[in-house]
């Protein structure tokens, strides 16, 4: 190393001890004629002493540290310890005569420790050890502000003086000097963790890994009407979480070289095997285009497939119900807990057929592990007897000196697995830097030795991270994952094993009461009108589903989006939460509609009886049926429908199509009379709106009917005798003798007489009779179908004619209107 700093150009560690061992020496006399000034006051004299490297450098940050790796992350005995990073000046002054070097602080003896290192800032002496030596450091001549400079130390392990089996801190600081500080001193320091394990440990951890492939709601509840039902899709980003690079992706590139526990929702896989098929994607509205993604889609579930095999899967609910959300604020709603059922046998149709394994479902996972006893109630509804919890929640009152197995009895039967805190948080906030990379690393590492070192006891411990990692934690994740399965002090094993182990007399089993669960949850929970907008839903849809041929076409994708509704993945997305559910109940109304009355205007309906028809329309692919149409008279006393008030006939129709109903009808009084017709289900609930028109009754009494049916007679009769006369006049006089009938001169005036009143005119006839058949078409108007007389001619009136029983129907032209069978 040294002659390599040589090369550089930079002093070498001997150069440099040289150097300062010059500066002490020179500035002897002047400390002696220091220490012989009479004594001044603290304040002044404070700004020119130069302090010890050690304490000048106490809570200094000008030079910012970053150790990007250490490998390996758990060294044994022959290993050589690479730590490598960057040193940035962060002030405003140039650093000369900078050089970093490794410090071994005092091993750590409890988990606090652990914690209470990694919160630390500044540099702290003693606390944060001695340099390992001059020969494993890096010289800088100068660091200028903002530059950051990479480094890269390597040491024997054996060099670094560990002593026995534990945590140590490790840590690289930067020393240097300044114009305002022209003194070496401590410019920076970055600490991390070693864990050293020479030796096997006497009784290993058994470590249990959840790995969840779990991600947000995709699918919508709109299908196409085709055979296929083909899908539609929010949006496209579950693509670039399955691509290649994507989050998705990565962990499961990741997780099928480690030995974990798989937890997967299964509407991930549902939404990802939809998109190896034809697939439709929302575009900034209601109109849609052809998702493109299939390849991607098979190359996921076949890496799924692959990595799974072999390995425990662990099934949520579908949809990755939002288990507090429901027990806080869902158990009023009706069918709710009838929805995270159905969310939880859905599984076997889902993840089985998809993956090829059968998965467990014995497993509830409430939001960050935080559970009380209605979120255990409500986890346990389903099915499930073992409740993933974490060592925050049901936290240890028995003093503990160590911590125990994850298994505790809670009551009825139902185990709650405690996941340990530290570790299952580890991996949370900002990995994508280096720096944070390497240290979640090693203090994950650390508090995993440092658990097994608590006790000679072999316990189980379980490890529940946040359900959608990102790519960055996902690699954190892994990489120490890697090394703790190659460390010494620690086994893998499945949850199940985890759950059925033997639990810790000792260890808590009280759950929490609901006023100790963390607000800063419950503030993020679905509310309660969300669930009551998922019950008014599945009203609408037990309604709807009635009356179709093939319901499972909308029950199944319905069902499916309701239980999306309830998703975790809402959770501080409320706007989008409430944009979804108006979007599935929109969409269940839409189709609804497709099955209506057509409307009708006003309708007429001359004499005492009359069929009215009234239209059935289905838009639908598919036939409906269970469909009662209900015609209501309002005024019966005017208008009886079918002999009553309504009269009930059954509706089927086939798929686009519409159907005419007729129902039978009787007046009793003219008037206008308005008339309702509604759909109902066979079980008696309405469906659909209601169509109400207007009936115009006329009614026309026997009477009438006699006086126009006798005025027609005599028109008949009327028209035979002129056409006899004509026919006579045309044969002339002479060919068989004059007629008496005809002259009215030689016959017996009896007899015209009697032909008159038989023919049933009056004396006008005769005359009209008598006349030349030139003026008779000149002259013979037509008849009137009202009243059988000549127009312009007096009303006949007989003597006898009874008395008309109704009024005379108005000669006005009728109104617009719908005409009916009669």
């Amino acid at each position: 190393m040294a002659e390599a700093a040589d090369i550089q150009g930079t002093p070498s560690p001997a150069l440099r001890w040289l150097r300062r061992t010059g500066a002490l020496v020179a500035g002897a006399p002047l400390l002696v004629g220091l220490l012989q000034l009479p004594a001044a006051p603290s304040a002044q004299a404070t700004p020119h002493t130069a302090p010890s490297a050690e304490k000048a450098g106490t809570g200094t940050r000008t030079v910012s540290v970053s150790i990007d790796s250490l490998s390996p992350g758990v060294p044994t005995d022959g290993d050589t310890v690479t730590v490598s990073g960057s040193v940035t000046n962060t002030g405003k002054q140039a650093v000369t005569d900078a050089y970093v070097d490794l410090r071994v602080g005092p091993k750590l003896g409890t988990r606090s420790d652990v914690d209470d290192a990694a919160e630390r800032t500044g540099y702290v002496s003693g606390a944060d050890g001695v340099p390992v030596g001059d020969s494993y450091s890096q010289d800088f001549p100068k660091l200028t502000p903002g530059v950051a400079q990479r480094f890269s130390i390597s040491v024997p392990a054996d060099d670094l003086d560990l002593g026995g089996s534990g945590v140590y801190q490790l840590g690289v600081a930067l020393s240097g000097e300044t114009a305002a500080q022209p003194w070496e001193t401590v410019l920076g320091l970055q600490r991390t963790f070693l864990p050293w394990q020479p030796g096997g440990a006497d009784a290993r951890t058994k470590t249990t890994v959840l790995w969840p492939l779990v991600s947000t709601v995709r699918m919508t509840a709109e299908t196409d009407a085709n055979e296929q039902q083909t899908p539609v899709f929010l949006n496209d980003d579950l693509a670039a979480e399955i691509a290649p690079g994507g989050r998705l992706e990565r962990m499961v590139a990741l997780g099928k070289e480690l030995d974990v526990t798989w937890v997967i929702d299964p509407d991930l896989l549902a939404s990802v095997d939809a998109m190896t098929r034809t697939y439709e994607v929302r575009d900034g509205g209601r109109a849609t285009t052809p998702g493109t993604h299939q390849a991607v889609a098979k190359q996921w579930l076949a890496q799924v497939q692959k990595a799974v095999q072999g390995e425990e899967v662990v099934a949520l609910p579908f949809a990755d119900p939002d288990l507090a959300s429901l027990a806080h604020n869902g158990t009023d709603a009706t069918g709710s807990l009838s929805r995270l059922k159905e969310a939880t046998d859905v599984v076997a149709n889902t993840v089985g057929p998809i993956l090829h394994v059968k998965p467990t479902t014995d497993f509830a996972w409430p939001v960050d592990g935080a559970i009380d006893p209605s979120i255990v109630k409500v986890a346990t509804s389903a099915g499930a007897d073992k409740v993933i919890t974490r060592s925050d929640s049901l936290e240890e009152t028995a003093g503990l000196p160590y911590t125990p197995s994850a298994a505790r009895p809670i009551g009825g039967g139902t185990t709650a697995v405690v996941a340990d805190a530290r570790l299952s948080t580890a991996f949370e906030g900002d990995l994508t830097k280096a720096s944070a990379n390497s240290l979640a690393v090693q203090k994950f590492l650390a508090q995993s030795l440092m658990l097994n070192l608590q006790s000679d006891q072999q316990r189980s411990i379980v490890v529940a991270p946040q359900r959608m990692p990102s790519a960055s934690q996902a690699r954190a994740m892994a990489e120490a994952l890697t090394a703790l399965q190659g460390g010494g002090w620690s086994e893998m094993q499945n949850l199940t094993d985890a759950a059925e182990a033997k639990p810790d007399p000792g260890a808590t089993t009280k759950v929490p009461s609901a006023s100790q669960y963390p607000s800063s949850l419950r503030k993020r929970e679905l509310p309660r009108t969300a669930f009551e907008e998922i019950a008014a839903t599945q009203d609408k849809l037990d309604n709807f589903k009635v009356i179709l041929s093939d319901p499972s076409r909308v029950v199944t994708p319905f069902g499916l989006a309701m239980n999306r509704e309830m998703s975790t993945s809402w959770r501080d997305r409320a706007t989008e939460a409430t944009s979804f559910r108006n979007g599935v109940e929109n969409y269940l109304e839409d189709l609804s509609d497709q099955v209506t009355l057509i409307q009708k205007s006003e309708t007429k309906l001359s004499g005492r009886s009359a069929t009215i028809p009234v239209t059935v329309q289905n838009n639908l692919v598919q036939p409906v049926d269970n469909l009662v149409l209900r015609l209501t008279s309002t005024s019966p006393t005017r208008l009886e429908i079918g002999g009553d008030v309504y009269a009930e006939q059954p509706v089927s129709v086939s798929g686009g199509h519409s159907q005419s109903v007729k129902f039978d009808t009787s007046a009793n009084a003219n008037g206008r009379v308005t008339v309702i017709a509604q759909l109902y289900t066979e079980d008696g609930q309405a469906y659909g709106t209601p169509v109400t028109f207007d009936v115009k009754v006329t009614e026309i009494t026997a009477t009438v009917m006699l006086v126009i049916g006798g005025g027609v007679l005599l028109l008949v009769l009327a028209g035979f005798r002129m056409y006899t006369q004509r026919k006579r006049a045309a044969q002339g006089p002479g060919e068989d003798g004059p007629d008496p009938a005809d002259t009215g001169t030689d016959a017996d005036p009896d007899a015209g007489t009697d032909a008159r009143t038989e023919a049933g005119t009056g004396p006008d006839t005769r005359t009209h009779a008598g006349a030349a058949p030139e003026h008779q078409e000149r002259s013979g108007a037509p008849h009137s179908e009202e009243s059988g007389t000549r127009p312009g001619a007096p009303d006949p009136q007989q003597p006898s004619d009874p008395t008309p029983d109704t009024a005379a129907e108005s000669a006005d032209p009728s109104a617009t209107g719908e005409r009916v069978d009669r």
